[in-house]
């Protein structure tokens, strides 16, 4: 039998590994997306070889113990607060967790961990994609409701009724918070115009201009303690262009009244 140990990474992994029946061992990094590592599992199992393969308790190796399940290899999975209980230098390598993972199984001290079956798992992330799902709809619910709220109506469970609905698409909203597609794309070429010359005239006035050149845009003087609210950005930006960088400046109200 050959007992493998591997220091995982996502990119790649370090491995130590030793034949119990010839008593070979030898040491080896494998990359993972240029197919090194799935390749030297398979000419093992071509081999013929029995192989037991142990690892710490790690994130993004779905696709390594499906290999190892195809292959009908053995899997240990360790935990990884133990076996730093068992490091006894403090020197960390990957080759030294390697060698240590593969000296615990030799030894009989490896800390193994029970881990649930394919089923179990992919039950447990759909209900995790579940709940992340209903996290995304409470969010977007109570932004909703504060956005009737600041045009002053309280409707509550109402706003969820067709009724609601209705009333909530004819109040007067800001234009970040219209839903009609000229405003999410930016499509209106004019106020843009009229925003961006209106931008790029403050910063030229602007004694306290912070030196960024990446194009107009709004601007808050680290210097200062003064925030930006989200009514001055609604007067001074249009559309979601997200290549433009977001340039620093102290907002004024007149510069406002010039944006508008």
């Amino acid at each position: 039998m050959i007992i493998i140990g591997i220091d995982y990474h996502p990119s790649f992994q370090q491995i130590a590994f030793v034949d119990k029946e010839t008593g070979e061992c030898s040491e080896h990094q494998l990359n993972h997306s240029e197919g090194e590592a799935e390749k030297f599992y398979r000419d093992l199992k071509q081999r013929g070889a029995n192989v037991r393969v142990g690892m710490e308790a790690t994130g993004h190796a779905r696709w390594f113990e499906r290999l190892l399940a195809e292959l009908g290899f053995e899997l240990w999975i360790g935990d990884p607060a133990e076996i730093k209980t068992r490091r006894v230098r403090k020197q960390k390598t990957d080759r030294k967790d390697a060698q240590l993972l593969l000296k615990l199984m030799l030894e009989d001290r490896f800390p193994r961990i029970w881990v649930p079956s394919p089923e179990n798992r992919d039950l447990r992330q759909l209900l995790w994609h579940r709940h992340r799902l209903v996290q995304m709809r409470t969010r977007i619910m109570n932004q909703l409701q504060a956005l009737a709220m600041n045009e002053g109506k309280h409707w509550k469970k109402k706003l969820w009724g067709e009724r609601g609905r209705a009333k909530f698409e004819k109040l007067p909203l800001a234009p970040w918070a219209r839903s009609d597609e000229s405003d999410h794309r930016g499509v209106n070429c004019s106020r843009r115009a009229r925003s961006e010359q209106a931008a790029r005239g403050v910063a030229a006035d602007d004694a306290s201009w912070c030196g960024s050149t990446h194009g107009p845009g709004l601007c808050a003087d680290h210097r200062n303690s003064d925030t930006v609210s989200l009514w001055q950005a609604d007067q001074q930006l249009c559309g979601d262009d997200s290549k433009r960088g977001l340039q620093c400046r102290q907002a004024t109200v007149g510069a406002h009244q010039q944006a508008r």
